[in-house]
């Protein structure tokens, strides 16, 4: 019999052993109809990136469900992919360039485009390559990008339906616009941060009275913008003033004061500035009230020309300059110092400016119902189910998804405007000619997507949609979804609607949601704190399966989770008691012929004990790992392996083996006994430490190929 090293050396065996599934190909699957499929996508990392811990969790769950249902038989596709992260990459691109002394426009669109492609070549597959370290046991001759041929195709698929549909339109209206970045950015992409500020009291006097309204606002820059003034229409202090008119301070300009509803008369004076081209709620006022909407800032931040004086000075000096404008004037009443919560891009942290744009936007009501419908007809399932009614909030308050973005690097618009009438056509490519003139002119829309309108593609895209193909038809609707809580907006409800509206299925039926990993102290991992910690590193270290299992040692659905340096220790310590278990059993099975006893009841007491434990766990386990309870079912089968097997059974079984000459009957039962209960255990945690069990698994029975194609352990009856 082959012969385990005295220790186990994650560093040596872990890199042979997965070249070896690599070269069985044990991780790739073709459509076989007399299997049962199951098939995971994985959320694509953007090309950006390294490998951190939330990657790490995210794919240890993914490929534990994928190792699972491998063994137990099912025809396991697990699709790796790539996101291009549109703002991200920009970003990335753009700073790169800058260190060269060059910008954007320096290298003009197709030189950034070589540029931004040239970055995907260089970094796109580093994580895919990290999460090979980890483990995973994707499908790597599927490897798919949000920008290649096909994902591209299914992306300009779906935004002509949406558009000829009409789901899709162009229009003006408040969005999130980035200063830093330029571009818009959706709700989603919005972090609202504490941050220290002042509400500015301000008198706007009545034309023909001697009377004032009394406003605050935290950004006196906009009032350069205002076209109302708002008050309750049952307010009974102002009944008197609706329908007259008032002065904006600093422009000297007369504004009518208008009744609304969207006035809350307890906060304050009851009155509120209104400045549609800046405030979203204001904007709905506007439209109300047919009121102009007065744009008064670059796309920079800085002041543009209906600013008057203000024009070109940066939106936060032209604060100041105007707060100290009004005090001269006698129109500022105080400034107040309170905390409010700023929106900032979540990606470059510049606060947000709500500014009225022209945008693309697809037009949400209708795709809403049948998201809505699916979770109510439990056709889509969340765990845990609490995650349903963050799901079910969104979508009963969605708003319209502003879908353009002012980048280069993503998918354009496939919109073509001519140069001469200006005529706009939507299609899957360029006209020949305008269809209202007959210019031959004609130019494509400058705007990308929002990365999420690709991804949002993702489940069937990367099987092959919009082309019927014997992927899409047997792995398709996928069947569960891995992912943060973060993201449920973001992509979980995009995916779930957009699948519906194309496919006519839910794109999975489960939705797996799983916490952050945070630091000891439980705070969140972040560079700023720098408290991140390496996956790498730790794998470097203590190895994969150390790793896998802290991460997964105690983990609930939905929870976040603490990383303790001592719980990699203490997952590299049972690593460690399994494998020394593991070769004290082959050294007694060394130079021996053992056969199975012809009567299972016919062994002794703890042979029995041993056996009946381990079929309860098998079943325990498998329905843990139904209800997706991956931190439950890891907890039973360490508990077996080292209290149980370890501990308890391996010290009982000692005394009939040192007396094999006596009775070698009952050293026969004892061997057989073990040796089984040890290959059933090794079974059970494969999924969770696939590196560890492969190398034991293979010493210990040399005519077995792997572990990884081997059969899940089945609860027996009788036993």
């Amino acid at each position: 019999m082959k012969e385990l090293a005295k220790n186990f050396d994650p560093s040596v065996v872990e890199e042979r052993l997965y070249n070896k599934w690599m070269e069985k190909k044990y991780f790739h699957t073709e459509v076989d109809k007399t299997k049962e499929p199951f098939c995971i996508v994985m959320p694509p990392p953007n090309i950006t990136g390294q490998l951190h811990m939330g990657h790490a969790l995210d794919n240890t769950m993914q490929d534990i469900l994928i190792r699972w249902k491998r063994m137990a038989g099912y025809n396991a596709l697990w699709v790796p992919g790539i996101d291009h992260a549109s703002i991200s990459t920009e970003l990335k691109v753009v700073q790169k360039m800058a260190s060269e002394g060059l910008t954007k426009e320096d290298v003009g669109r197709e030189g950034f485009l070589e540029r931004a492609w040239a970055w995907k070549e260089e970094y796109g597959g580093i994580i895919l390559n990290q999460l090979r370290k980890l483990g995973c046991s994707c499908d790597w001759d599927r490897v798919r990008f949000t920008m290649d041929e096909g994902c591209s195709e299914a992306v300009l698929e779906t935004f002509c339906r949406l558009y000829e549909k009409g789901y899709i339109y162009r229009g003006e209206k408040i969005i999130n616009w980035c200063p830093e970045c330029q571009t818009t950015i959706s709700d989603a992409e919005v972090e609202h941060v504490d941050m220290a500020g002042h509400f500015y009291h301000i008198n706007y006097p009545i034309v023909g009275s001697d009377e004032k309204l009394r406003l605050a606002t935290t950004r006196p820059e906009t009032m350069l913008g205002d076209t109302a003034v708002a008050v309750h229409p049952a307010d009974e202090r102002y009944q008197h003033l609706i329908g007259k008119t008032c002065i904006v301070p600093v422009l000297n300009k007369e504004v009518p004061i208008v009744a609304d509803e969207y006035v809350d008369r307890e906060f304050g004076t009851g009155v509120v500035k209104i400045t549609p081209a800046h405030d979203p709620n204001d904007f709905e006022v506007g439209l109300r009230h047919d009121l102009p909407r007065i744009c008064v800032m670059n796309d920079d931040g800085t002041m543009n020309e209906k600013a008057g004086r203000f024009a070109g000075m940066d939106r936060l000096e032209a604060r100041k300059e105007i707060v100290k404008q009004l005090d001269e004037e006698g129109y500022l009443v105080e400034i107040e110092d309170i905390t409010h919560a700023v929106g900032c891009h979540e990606r470059c942290h510049a606060s947000i400016e709500p500014m009225i744009k022209l945008q693309w936007f697809v037009k949400m009501d209708e795709l809403a119902k049948p998201a809505i419908k699916v979770y109510q007809d439990q056709e889509l399932k969340f765990v845990p189910e609490r995650f349903g009614k963050i799901y079910m909030h969104w979508l009963d308050n969605i708003r319209d998804w502003c879908i353009s973005r002012q980048l280069w690097w993503g998918h354009r618009i496939p919109a073509y405007y001519c140069d001469e009438c200006g005529e706009m056509v939507v299609g899957r490519e360029m006209p020949e000619k305008c269809p209202k003139c007959g210019c031959t002119h004609m130019h494509q829309d400058e705007d990308t997507l929002d990365t999420w309108f690709s991804s949002a593609l993702w489940p069937f895209s990367t099987l092959g949609w919009p082309d019927k193909t014997p992927e899409l038809e047997y792995f398709y609707p996928t069947d569960v979804l891995v992912t943060g809580y973060d993201i449920i907006f973001f992509w979980v409800i995009r995916m779930v609607f957009s699948a519906l509206e194309q496919t006519g299925e839910t794109p999975f039926h489960h939705v797996l949601i799983h916490g952050l990993v945070r630091d000891s102290q439980g705070r969140k991992m972040s560079k700023s704190l720098g408290n991140g910690i390496d996956p790498l590193e730790v794998i470097d270290k203590y190895g994969a399966d150390a790793l896998r299992l802290t991460l997964m040692t105690g983990n609930a659905p939905g929870n976040d989770m603490r990383f303790y340096w001592e719980r990699v220790e203490s997952s590299r310590n049972f690593a460690n008691k399994i494998w020394n278990a593991s070769r004290f059993i082959m050294m007694n099975l060394e130079g021996k012929t053992v056969t199975a006893p012809e009567d299972l009841n016919a062994l002794c007491n703890e042979d029995k004990w041993i056996l009946s434990r381990l079929n309860t766990v098998i079943r325990d386990v498998t329905e843990n790992m139904d209800k997706y309870e991956l931190g439950i079912a890891v907890q039973k089968v360490y508990d077996f392996l080292w209290d149980e097997l370890c501990d308890w059974y391996i010290e009982m079984a000692k005394v009939r083996l040192w007396k094999a000459e006596e009775n070698p009957a009952a050293a026969n039962d004892a061997l057989w006994t073990l040796r089984t209960a040890l290959t059933q255990g090794l079974k059970l945690l494969h999924p969770f430490m696939p590196f560890i069990t492969e190398e034991i698994y293979c010493t210990l029975l040399p005519d077995e190929e792997s572990i990884m194609i081997s059969d899940w352990p089945v609860y027996r009856d009788e036993m």
